[in-house]
């Protein structure tokens, strides 16, 4: 495909990754109140709060740099599961990209699957378990199948955002069978999952800023 990012396009989405953590701090915070430790929202605020300083500190010079440094600094910035997943998730997708300046479509996909396959490494979560899995999961495969199918790369970012909010809303009615959530048993029924809401975030990113 001709759809290409370079590294400027890379670096807008991870800001606006930020950017949309910090506006919806409060709401995630919210929603893990009813099923966590009530810090999601806070804790990834400070995270990528840290991510976007340490890009202003020192411009990374190709994508895997960028995604090695937003991936470590999540990692010892962010309390919780959450700084281990989303860190091992950027980590992977550092790895999948090597040399590369610029990433067309298909290098996309294959960052994303990187990203998704080691967040399931590292939680042992599959769909169903009431996680960020459940939105991260169908957004991947969405955008996989765009993707093969030929559509221009705009069009297979909002595939992923759709299916990811699908899985989002698909995680309201399930029983957490991972995480702190799945203490409560039944209890956790009725509420939709704070890292399936936040990685839907991320996806939104992907779409406006890569789009």
């Amino acid at each position: 495909m001709a759809d290409t990012v370079d590294l400027d396009a890379l670096q807008r989405w991870i800001r606006e990754f930020a950017r949309l953590i910090a506006e919806h701090k409060e709401m995630l915070t919210e929603l893990d109140s009813a099923i966590g430790d009530a810090d999601h929202g806070a804790n990834m605020d400070r995270g990528m709060a840290a991510v976007v300083a340490a890009l202003d500190s020192e411009a990374p010079g190709r994508p895997a740099e960028l995604f090695k440094r937003t991936g470590m600094t999540l990692v010892s910035t962010v309390g919780g599961a959450s700084g281990p997943l989303y860190g091992t998730a950027f980590l992977r997708m550092s790895a999948g990209v090597g040399d590369a300046e610029t990433l067309d479509a298909d290098d996309l996909a294959k960052v994303l699957r990187a990203a998704l396959e080691g967040i399931t490494a590292r939680g042992k979560a599959v769909e169903g378990d009431k996680t960020m899995v459940d939105a991260l999961s169908p957004a991947v495969a969405a955008f996989e199948k765009a993707v093969g199918g030929g559509q221009p790369l705009a069009e297979a970012l909002d595939a992923a955002v759709r299916a990811a909010e699908e899985g989002r809303a698909a995680t309201i009615p399930m029983v957490a069978r991972k995480g702190r959530a799945s203490y409560l048993g039944e209890r956790s029924a009725g509420h939709q999952d704070p890292g399936a809401t936040s990685v839907t975030f991320l996806l939104a990113a992907a779409a406006t800023s890569l789009g």
